[in-house]
């Protein structure tokens, strides 16, 4: 049986140990997510610079080639692009707040700058403007 310093210092292993894994599996999430994302970008590119719209086009569904019609294939295509960007944005927030509870758990100081956000459009023609004079 296990001292109870023991067992408190176990428990805090565990729980360090977990939220690591719980970050890492985010950010290979992210990656493999990434990557699909960048092969839709290439397959979107093709269609635009290699066909005419008229023409049939084979997609891969896995192991399957489908003949589709060009313009329903690059609507699909959009369609998977905006889902992913979508999965991979909020993959992102998450891991930020995963990052940040591993750092308190481990006794860390917060990132500095970690929880930034980009300028939306407005915003960044506001600061040009200022900018300006």
């Amino acid at each position: 049986m296990l001292s109870p310093e023991a067992e408190r210092v176990l428990q805090y292993l565990v729980e360090v140990e977990e939220l690591a894994e719980e970050v890492l599996t985010n950010k290979q999430q992210i990656v493999d997510l990434d990557t699909k994302r960048n092969q839709n970008r290439e397959a979107l590119r093709a269609l635009q610079k290699d066909l005419s719209p008229s023409e049939d086009v084979m997609v891969c569904f896995g192991s399957m080639f489908i003949k589709m019609p060009h313009p329903h294939t690059k609507e699909m295509i959009e369609k998977d692009q905006a889902h992913l960007d979508r999965e991979i944005d909020k993959l992102r927030k998450q891991l930020k707040v995963k990052v940040s509870r591993l750092f308190e758990a481990q006794g860390k100081p917060e990132l500095k700058g970690f929880n930034l956000n980009p300028l939306n459009q407005d915003e960044l023609k506001a600061v040009k403007i200022i900018l300006r004079g």
